[in-house]
């Protein structure tokens, strides 16, 4: 997504409904960040893309430039839109289900998603007995917790943690098989 085209259209929507920067921003972003967005210079997050569009009364999809690309574009920042609201109810299969493998262009924020959501899912399988789910999971979430630039240190760890403590408890499971 080209950052001066999406900041041309934020700006012609604002014009359109006669706002002013502030009016727009509200407590959500600055009134300069608003501004280094409209002219190219930064380019916002899938939540406050998101943001503006709902004050703005206009679809992402509107916001990215008419090309394969765009659309692709704009088809990722949905997923990411459904992935935040399915994880914020606690739908952590649902949000891996919705970004699929096949998220690239917002590829950071699909790194943290996948993260959180395998962690939670590595829990939930930790709490009811599935050791090996909870090894994999917790193996899946190391790993994006590691990736892009939302990468957390204390996500990796605590997936580490868990993973090591499933893995452990799994290999006594077997090694009690074994010597009975």
């Amino acid at each position: 997504m080209d950052s001066k085209e999406l900041g041309r259209r934020l700006k012609a929507a604002r014009l359109a409904k006669k706002m002013t920067q502030s009016e727009v921003v509200g407590d959500f972003i600055t009134r300069n960040m608003l501004s280094q967005i409209e002219s190219g210079v930064a380019t916002p997050s899938i939540k406050t893309l998101e943001y503006l569009a709902n004050v703005l009364e206009i679809s992402m999809a509107s916001l990215m430039p008419e090309s394969d690309n765009a659309a692709s574009s704009a088809s990722e920042a949905e997923k990411i839109a459904k992935a935040k609201k399915a994880l914020a109810q606690n739908d952590n299969a649902a949000v891996l289900d919705i970004l699929g493998e096949d998220c690239v262009i917002f590829s950071d924020e699909v790194y943290a998603l996948r993260s959180i959501a395998y962690l939670a899912l590595a829990n939930e399988a930790a709490e009811s007995g599935e050791l090996q789910r909870a090894v994999d999971c917790a193996k899946r979430s190391y790993e994006y917790a590691g990736m892009g630039i939302y990468k957390n240190s204390s996500r990796a760890e605590e997936s580490l943690r868990l993973m090591n403590k499933s893995a452990k408890k799994l290999s006594e499971y077997y090694a009690a098989l074994i010597t009975e």
